[in-house]
């Protein structure tokens, strides 16, 4: 790993971080902002809790002190394949249930946005893991679960359990790079074997 190790690589990997922890910010911004706009179009409650649902990851994670770099990265990436697959999904849906001629509308415009940003995030998480001499993993698999019959309140539902975990998610990789950024040069992500159980 002396690739990763030389304090050029620190240094990119302290920009990467950076950049990382900005786009993550404006990600969480423009998603509580699309979530306001989705439970009012949807007709939802704001007080409405929706318990975890199946493919959505969800953020809380025990032990976070104890993750190793390359856990952290690897975590997040999984994570937003996933919700690039399933706001892929809901953005279908929008246009199934509004039509072609009203795909273009607000909702569907943010949903789009946020799609865009969750896939540059991903690209992103990848050039770290590629810095640190880990290729990221294949993305076999990593789609959004088949989706089982929904009535369209469940796919409300769903839609808002997305939106809620993906900006916890934002806030959780902005620590996630802080915590990475904090490495010297030197520093490997990888958990040392002092670390290793």
């Amino acid at each position: 790993m002396a690739a990763a190790d030389s304090p050029s690589a620190a240094l990119r990997r302290c920009d990467l971080c950076s950049r990382g922890i900005r786009l993550a910010g404006k990600m969480r911004s423009d998603v509580v902002d699309l979530l306001d706009a989705y439970v009012e179009q949807q007709g939802l409650d704001t007080s409405v809790s929706v318990t975890a649902v199946e493919g959505v990851p969800t953020a809380a994670v025990e032990r976070w002190d104890e993750q190793s770099g390359i856990q952290r990265l690897l975590e997040n990436l999984a994570a937003y394949r996933a919700f690039r697959a399933l706001l892929a999904q809901m953005l279908e849906e929008q246009r199934e249930q509004l039509g072609e001629a009203h795909a273009d509308a607000a909702l569907g415009r943010a949903l789009a946005a946020v799609l865009l940003q969750v896939s540059a995030f991903v690209y992103h998480l990848e050039e770290l893991l590629q810095l640190e001499s880990r290729g990221p993993p294949s993305e076999e698999g990593t789609g959004a679960p088949p989706s089982p019959h929904l009535t369209l309140f469940e796919r409300k539902l769903r839609g808002l359990r997305v939106l809620q975990e993906l900006a916890q998610w934002a806030v959780r990789s902005a620590r996630d790079l802080r915590q990475l950024a904090k490495l010297g040069p030197g520093s490997s992500l990888a958990p040392s074997l002092a670390e290793s159980p």
